[in-house]
């Protein structure tokens, strides 16, 4: 396990759920703390301003990280909240990039509720929690930056069985069980257009990809977790979150 690694579950459960965020933003960011959550200004103040106050209006917080790895200087994170028993409760995917040291320099997210009854009959964020260690790592992302280009940004659904199992196994909200549901999101108003890939990153089978898609008249920031396994996409996350107008961020914005 990386310091950067350690650090990102550290500002989480030390500074969010502990209540700590002063002590834990001086801690673990670097010279710099450049942010894309758009509700939240930069640096240590800007988190300060945004998680003082939160803490303050939820003083029972659960937070489970259910899944974090790492690649290089990146770290991904994602985890539920259940915030005063209950009466919220989100999924967040987190992506932070590190200094060589790995403080905390820069972090994009996205925040969705949490849905029980999804489409699938799956958990949102069940499913497998830690990256394989003996899977290559250069292969996954290769299969899902693929799967991405050819199906996702060049819309040819056609070659779908190319890059996902038929045992496909669906965690996100909106999209039905397997590749024929995967399938029909994909050509679906909901889907939209795939816009943007702005990164790719991943440890073991698990590859996360940052994106912007355009649908309904919206820009939506998303994050796709993939599993992958002899080859072929085996399981599916998805965390989304349409982007606020540019008169509403604080900060540079979603990207």
């Amino acid at each position: 396990m990386g310091q950067g690694l350690e650090n990102v579950r550290r500002i989480y459960l030390e500074g969010i759920a502990g209540g700590n965020a002063r002590e834990a933003v001086m801690k673990y960011t670097g010279h710099r703390y450049t942010q894309h959550s758009t509700g939240v200004g930069d640096g240590a103040e800007g988190f300060l301003a945004f998680f003082e106050p939160f803490v303050e209006r939820n003083p029972k917080r659960e937070i489970e990280i259910k899944r974090i790895f790492e690649d290089g200087r990146w770290v991904f994170c994602s985890a539920y909240q259940s915030l005063n028993d209950g009466a919220a409760q989100w999924v967040t995917m987190d992506m932070f990039y590190t200094d060589a040291d790995g403080l905390i320099l820069e972090h994009w997210d996205t925040i969705a509720a949490y849905v029980a009854d999804t489409a699938a009959g799956t958990d949102m964020v069940g499913g497998a929690t830690k990256p394989d260690p003996s899977t290559d790592t250069e292969v996954s992302k290769a299969v899902v930056l693929e799967y991405t280009k050819q199906v996702r940004q060049e819309g040819d659904i056609s070659k779908l069985d190319q890059f996902v199992s038929a045992d496909l196994v669906q965690h996100a909200a909106t999209i039905k069980a397997g590749p024929a549901g995967l399938a029909a999101w994909l050509a679906s108003d909901d889907a939209g257009a795939y816009e943007m890939l702005f990164n790719i990153m991943g440890q073991g089978d698990f590859v996360v990809t940052y994106s912007k898609r355009h649908a309904h008249g919206k820009d939506i920031a998303v994050f796709d977790l993939y599993r992958v396994a002899d080859g072929k996409i085996v399981e599916h996350w998805m965390n989304e979150e349409e982007i606020s107008p540019r008169e509403a961020w604080g900060n540079s914005g979603k990207f």
